[in-house]
């Protein structure tokens, strides 16, 4: 990468706006950035968009417009996803210009930190612009570092929703899903607790994570299902019959580790195609992604402001049918 570019993305500040932030700022919050509202980029958000004729949006258990391209927060934690993160204003101003870039969906857990990173967003976000979607997590425990163990218990989760309410700042949680279903625990009382705490209007939708198309349907029986976070990118498809099964009941998918998470993403031939067509491996991974699947929500995680703007600008990418073929050829042989 050419390094005046790089060094023009690692010295960006939330809070100051060059030409060059201030112009892929707006291409991200599209035509409502008016004359006159300029001075918002100043603060700490851009308006965020409710509606769309394109596949740019889609719509969370049907009333909830988000950005297809939303941001991961898990790695604004400590190492071992435990504890503050070294630089903890460094965290905020990614959280605040994620949403200045067109993330208003911001996916976390009270497992992550475990506590802080729900913490971080209410310190960089609160108040909460309007439309801004927070996803959080309940279900899992952290005895340590890089350390998960289930806990599906009724009365743990119950009690796991009414601190994140109070950690987020918020009366209700838009996105609320189930960490991990606890083999010690059967699904329907975990869900049970949580449809008790939707009924009292702690929370609006649902959600699952890593689980098999089964799974889904269980549990649709006891309430409704909105989206799905499983592992899943373009050399992990694992969950590939999760994501049809979502695909014909449109609930949104939510891939966690989108490029490889910890295991990153090597592949000579997609670093290759990549590099034929002007972009990181990553950013490839992130558009062929959205390319894959219109109810597809990747949540990209990275602490690093320059990282960012090249994950959000994965959504400009565009190819022929034939080359986005090719590149799932490619990436389905890794």
């Amino acid at each position: 990468m050419d390094q005046e570019v790089l060094a023009e993305r690692q010295e960006r500040l939330c809070g100051t706006i060059t030409r060059r932030a201030f112009l892929c700022a707006a291409l991200a919050g599209g035509a409502s950035l008016l004359t006159g509202r300029a001075s918002a980029m100043l603060g700490a958000t851009l308006p965020i968009p409710t509606n769309a004729g394109d596949n740019s949006i889609f719509r969370v258990g049907g009333d909830l417009p988000v950005n297809r391209l939303g941001f991961g927060a898990m790695r604004l934690t400590g190492e071992g996803i435990w504890g503050w993160p070294p630089d903890r204003e460094n965290a905020r101003k990614v959280l605040r210009c994620a949403v200045e870039l067109g993330a208003n969906l911001i996916d976390t857990a009270d497992a992550y930190g475990p506590e802080t990173d729900e913490l971080l967003i209410a310190e960089a976000l609160y108040p909460y612009p309007k439309g801004l979607v927070i996803a959080t997590k309940g279900g899992t425990t952290r005895p340590g570092p890089n350390q998960w163990v289930p806990d599906g218990r009724p009365e743990y989760l119950k009690q796991c929703v009414d601190k994140s309410l109070k950690r987020l700042k918020v009366e209700r949680i838009d996105l609320y899903q189930l960490h991990r279903v606890d083999p010690k625990v059967p699904m329907e009382d975990s869900l049970g607790a949580l449809k008790e705490a939707q009924s009292a209007g702690k929370i609006r939708h649902i959600g699952l994570s890593e689980v098999s198309p089964e799974q889904v349907q269980r549990a649709r029986k006891i309430l409704p299902i909105v989206t799905v976070q499983n592992r899943y990118n373009i050399t992990d498809r694992k969950w590939e019959n999760t994501l049809t099964f979502c695909e014909k009941e449109t609930i949104g998918f939510m891939p966690w580790a989108p490029v490889g998470g910890s295991r990153g993403m090597t592949s000579a031939a997609l670093e290759k195609a990549a590099k034929d067509h002007g972009v990181t491996i990553y950013q490839l991974g992130l558009a062929w992604l959205l390319h894959r699947s219109p109810v597809m929500l990747p949540i990209p995680g990275t602490s690093s402001l320059a990282h960012l703007e090249e994950n959000m600008a994965a959504r400009k990418i565009q190819l022929t049918a034939e080359e986005w073929k090719t590149i799932d050829a490619v990436g389905s042989q890794t």
